[in-house]
C-alpha cells in the first residue's frame, strides 16, 4: 500500500555529505514537515494530502531515520545536534528551490523547527511544533511525572552503547512501547514502515545520538541563545489527553523563548498527526495560510 500516492520521492543530499531522502507533492507556498521519534516521514501520511491541496509539502526523514543517511556520532553527538539537523533541512530547501518557507515539527522534529528558527531566522515564514515543550524547559522541570513518562530521555542518552544493544535485541517491542500501538490508531501500512526502518541498528545507533545531543550539545547551544526569542509566528499544538498538555502550560512555556504564539490542543494523545489528522491539518492549514 502506497501511503503517499501522488507524491515525488528523491535524497537531497547536503553540505557535510549526509543524504536527506525526501517526499514532495502540491503547489503554493513551500510548507516542510518534521517528524519525531521513532517514526518517520511516514508519521505525516494522514495529513499531507490535504496539506498538499494549499501548499508545496515537502517531507524529509530526519538524519539518522528512516532512509536518509545517518553519520558516524562522536562523544559529543554533534552530528545529531538540532543544529545539525536543522541545517539539512534549510539545505534541502535550497535544493528544492525555497530559500523562504514554513515549518512544521512533531515531536523530534519541533525540537529541529525550534533551532532551525534560532539559526535562519531569515529562512522560516512561520513556525508550528506539535506535542512539545522546549528542551530547555523540560529538562529544567524533571519532576516523578516527567521522568516516569519520558523515562526513554534519560535511557536513550546513557553512554557506551547500552541502550543501542538492549533496544536491538527486541526493537520491534521497544517500538510498540514508544507508539502505544495497542491504542490502535496507526494504519498498519505505517506500523510496517516504522518496523522497517526501526529494525536496522544504524537507525537504532543514531535515534540514540539524538537523545544523547539533547541531554547534552542541544542544551549548550539552548543555553548561548537563552536571551533570544523566535521572532516570526508560532503554532503550538499538543493533545489534549497527552502528557505534554497534562503536565505543562505548552503556550506559556514557548512564550518564554518566542513573541508571536498561539495554539490550542487536539483531541489526541502524543501523535495528533495520526491520532486527529482531520483536525491537525484543519489547524495548521488556517495557520499557514
Amino acid at each position: 500500500m502506497d501511503l503517499f500516492e501522488g507524491f515525488d520521492q528523491r535524497r537531497v543530499p547536503t553540505g557535510d555529505g549526509v543524504e536527506i531522502n525526501v517526499r514532495t507533492a502540491g503547489g503554493g507556498p513551500p510548507l516542510l514537515l518534521l517528524h519525531g521519534y521513532p517514526q518517520t516521514h511516514v508519521a505525516w501520511h494522514k495529513v499531507a494530502p490535504a496539506l498538499a491541496r494549499s501548499f508545496t509539502v515537502v517531507i524529509p526523514d530526519l538524519r539518522g531515520y528512516g532512509d536518509s543517511g545517518k553519520p558516524d556520532d562522536d562523544s559529543t553527538a554533534s552530528a545529531y545536534s538540532k543544529r545539525a539537523m536543522a541545517l539539512d533541512q534549510v539545505e534541502v530547501m535550497r535544493a528544492l528551490g525555497f530559500s523562504r518557507f514554513a515549518v512544521a515539527g512533531h515531536d523530534r522534529g519541533g525540537r529541529v523547527v525550534h533551532r532551525l528558527c534560532l539559526d535562519h531566522p531569515e529562512a522560516v515564514s512561520a513556525a508550528a511544533v506539535l506535542d512539545i515543550v522546549p528542551t530547555r524547559h523540560a529538562y529544567a522541570t524533571v519532576g516523578r511525572e516527567m521522568a516516569s513518562s519520558y523515562f526513554h530521555w534519560f535511557f536513550l542518552a546513557q553512554p557506551g552503547g547500552l541502550a543501542e544493544r538492549l533496544i536491538g535485541a527486541e526493537p520491534d517491542l521497544w517500538l510498540e512501547r514508544m507508539l502505544g500501538v495497542q491504542q490502535g490508531y496507526f494504519d498498519p501500512a505505517a506500523l510496517a514502515e516504522y518496523r522497517r526502518c526501526f529494525r536496522d541498528r544504524d537507525t537504532i545507533r543514531a535515534s540514540c545520538a539524538d537523545y544523547r545531543a539533547a541531554a547534552g550539545i542541544d542544551l549548550e547551544h539552548d543555553a548561548a541563545d537563552a536571551e533570544r526569542k523566535l521572532s516570526c509566528p508560532l503554532l503550538v499544538l499538543w493533545g489534549a489527553s497527552g502528557f505534554v498538555g497534562n503536565y505543562y502550560d505548552p503556550l506559556a512555556a514557548w512564550r518564554v523563548v518566542a513573541d508571536r504564539v498561539e495554539g490550542a490542543a487536539l483531541p489526541s494523545g502524543h501523535f495528533p498527526c495520526e491520532q486527529a489528522p482531520r483536525e491537525t491539518s484543519a489547524a495548521l492549514i488556517d495557520f499557514f495560510s
